[in-house]
């Protein structure tokens, strides 16, 4: 089972192929670029890798708007460079996952083309039109204070159409049998050419039903099995990760109640929580979170991230909560989006703190699911406020001191690198931190190797333990007979803390993961722990047969 399930105990490292290398000068981030720095994936330590949209695209949202599925964008390099890199990828066991974006297309898409021509068109259904501008038209988007209204009048249809993105990306009417064949068609080709599955965007929107009559849209849920049971057809070990920001008591739905759809979902909820809790030192709402986002099928599993490529989405925090992230890590109009999240990079939101950033990377190592890793994020790049929307956390990776971070030779990046300050590619790249074993690179690296060597966290039931200090998260693991217990300090001062509840025997000894260090309970059988500010420990938990055994070993 565990080989069927390698998702389970993963690290994913998500990057845009336009900002990661460019290999042929011209500005842009290719295949050719990707395959180079393979080998660097391979030493961090990663198992799989995804990749935002690099279909064919007018490029007007960051390639979520298709006009080809059955083609790379000819600025990213061929199909042949694509298989190339998959194949480098699994020699070197990684595992290769993209972006499924089928909610929309391009309005540029020959399928939209056709359908806006001719009401006969075979493709006229595979949209979603009315005559009239539906009353609820200026609600329910997206992007809002960008975005003005969901259905957009074409005038060589003589039809609304409904967008629930921007106006360049027509809603697919995904409850067309003949588009479900096609996004079955379009897995079955990747899958064909090395990919082990899809991160899926917008699920939700992507089952709900659409139509201008439809006001409290319902989600169609077999979809899902029907994704799901091809896939399992095609290659019994390729997965589907879901974006799908729903609430606890919907998660079941994704997942199936049998394990019969989603392999894979971020989880929101407890991101969200998670940034509450680095912002008031208060672990209490995390710890709730993750016990309402315990409960799944056994073969499901959870994926969990700091930030991504879009903003910090805080829409589901309460607005006293939502305005404390604000205060402490976007307080200025600049660094916020959309009315509900925060637009920039980990690293700055937490003033360049290693101390805070070790913390919040091994809080979310830690937590129950799959770490997702977002490029960059190992070396702690910044952000660009300058840039508009989200790109200003989309800028190019930065490999060295050489002009444009080493990203490319072009003298005009397709954006641009982060020059001068604490964040500028002259102080944050890669290959200063290799050589500089303290760097937030190799400790990224020796952190991807722990969590590895902790199965259990991936695996087993987790326990959330009361320490008895409303800044401690204490979690315990336990699988197999083995038990891993994580503890984090989200104080500002250092604390002692009681974690005799729920360790067990008297003779349980807590092993360090990172130093090899022993904790050993005292005379009255209590572990009292003493932790620095923004501490954080991973303990095997052990008694002394334990012990013997890693002697032997």
């Amino acid at each position: 089972m565990i080989n069927d399930l390698w998702y389970k105990n993963a690290i994913v490292y998500c990057l845009s192929v336009e900002t990661f290398m460019d290999a042929n000068g011209d500005g842009i981030g290719d295949f050719q670029g990707l395959q180079r720095r393979l080998d660097y994936l391979a030493g961090l330590g990663v198992n799989a890798i995804w990749l935002m949209p690099f279909q064919t695209s007018p490029g007007r949202d960051d390639g979520y708007d298709v006009s080809d599925y059955y083609n790379v964008d000819p600025r990213y390099g061929t199909l042949g460079d694509f298989v190339e890199f998959t194949h480098g990828a699994k020699q070197r066991g990684i595992r290769v996952l993209i972006d499924l974006v089928v909610n929309h297309t391009s309005n540029e898409h020959p399928w939209f083309q056709d359908a806006r021509s001719d009401p006969n068109s075979r493709y006229r259904d595979w949209y979603v039109w009315s005559d009239k501008k539906p009353a609820n038209a200026d609600e329910g988007m997206v992007f809002p204070g960008v975005q003005k209204t969901t259905w957009t009048r074409d005038e060589k249809a003589k039809q609304y159409y409904f967008h629930r993105f921007y106006d360049f990306q027509p809603d697919l009417n995904t409850a067309n049998p003949h588009v479900q064949a096609e996004i079955l068609k379009i897995m079955g080709f990747w899958l064909q050419l090395g990919v082990s599955g899809f991160r899926m965007d917008a699920v939700p929107f992507v089952i709900a039903e659409k139509g201008p009559e439809v006001t409290k849209p319902k989600e169609q849920f077999d979809m899902l099995r029907t994704f799901r049971e091809f896939l399992q057809w095609r290659l019994g070990d390729s997965i589907i990760l879901a974006e799908a920001n729903v609430v606890p008591k919907d998660n079941v739905k994704y997942f199936g109640a049998d394990g019969d759809r989603m392999q894979m979902m971020f989880n929101f909820h407890v991101n969200q929580a998670l940034f509450y809790a680095l912002a008031s030192s208060d672990a209490r709402p995390l710890a709730k979170a993750v016990e309402e986002t315990l409960e799944h099928p056994q073969t499901a599993q959870w994926g969990l991230f700091l930030r991504n490529h879009d903003e910090l989405d805080l829409g589901r925090l309460s607005e006293k909560q939502r305005q404390k992230v604000f205060q402490e890590f976007g307080p200025d109009k600049s660094m916020q989006l959309y009315d509900r999240g925060i637009r920039r990079r980990l690293a700055p939101m937490l003033q360049g703190d290693r101390r805070r950033l070790e913390l919040a990377y091994s809080l979310m190592f830690s937590l129950p699911g799959t770490p997702v890793l977002r490029y960059g994020d190992e070396i702690a790049m910044g952000d660009d406020l300058s840039l508009p929307e989200r790109n200003c956390a989309r800028t190019p990776m930065q490999w060295s001191t050489e002009p444009h971070g080493g990203f490319t030779k072009n003298d005009k990046p397709v954006l641009p690198v982060i020059s001068g300050g604490a964040f500028g590619f002259q102080h944050t790249n890669v290959a200063d931190q290799r050589r500089d074993p303290n760097s937030m690179l190799n400790w990224m690296e020796r952190l991807i190797r722990m969590r590895k060597e902790a199965p259990e966290i991936g695996w087993g039931d987790c326990k959330i333990l009361n320490p008895g200090n409303n800044g401690v998260l204490a979690l315990r693991y336990d699988w197999r007979d083995n038990s891993v217990l994580v503890v984090h300090n989200l104080n500002a001062t250092p604390v002692e803390f009681d974690l005799s509840v729920g360790l067990g025997d008297k003779g349980e000894t807590l092993i360090d993961l990172a130093d090899g260090g022993n904790s050993e309970a005292d005379e009255t059988g209590k572990h009292r722990l003493l932790f620095e500010a923004y501490a954080y420990r991973w303990y095997r938990v052990g008694g002394l047969d334990y012990l013997l055994k890693r002697k032997e070993v």
